[in-house]
């Protein structure tokens, strides 16, 4: 959904994937992955983030998150991880059992932006606006269909996912 800003209107929506470190299902419990969820509501409140869906698996998590345009995908992530590590190792000293040097996250993680157009309305978008008639235009080579690429990203998540 598109959101206007001060001098800035778009969209900054990402779909993020977090893993505990040594892929421990650590979320498997009812109470850790009820108190993880209300963590990560309460930041994307406070921080002005809008939270689409959120899903808290035993061994991972799946956000889909809409940013202001004044945060980095790296600000975004250091305050998830940051918040709910802290706020989990108090909340269930167990946790700090399962993790033993302190580190409730793996180093990884997996966000892409999500949108409502595709690369090939964009570029139609670019070379209409320019008053470039589709004879004209320069040819383009693309690697593969976007289809494929999609067909690639998925099976890519997919694998960081499992």
């Amino acid at each position: 959904m598109l959101c206007s800003y001060s001098h800035a209107y778009g969209q900054t929506s990402y779909h993020i994937v977090l893993v505990p470190k040594y892929r421990r299902r650590a979320f498997a419990r009812d109470d850790i992955a009820r108190c993880l969820r209300n963590l990560i509501e309460s930041i994307a409140k406070k921080e002005g983030m809008r939270l689409h869906a959120l899903e808290v698996m035993p061994d991972h998590l799946h956000i889909f998150l809409e940013v202001p345009p004044t945060k980095s995908m790296a600000q975004v992530i250091q305050l998830l991880k940051g918040k709910t590590a802290y706020h989990l190792f108090r909340v269930f000293p167990e946790l700090r059992v399962m993790f033993w040097r302190g580190h409730l996250w793996s180093r990884g993680k997996f966000f892409r932006s999500v949108g409502s157009v595709t690369a090939d309305v964009i570029e139609h978008y670019i070379l209409e606006s320019q008053g470039m008639g589709r004879r004209s235009r320069p040819s383009i080579r693309r690697p593969s269909p976007a289809t494929t690429m999609e067909r690639d990203v998925q099976s890519t998540l997919d694998a960081f996912a499992s």
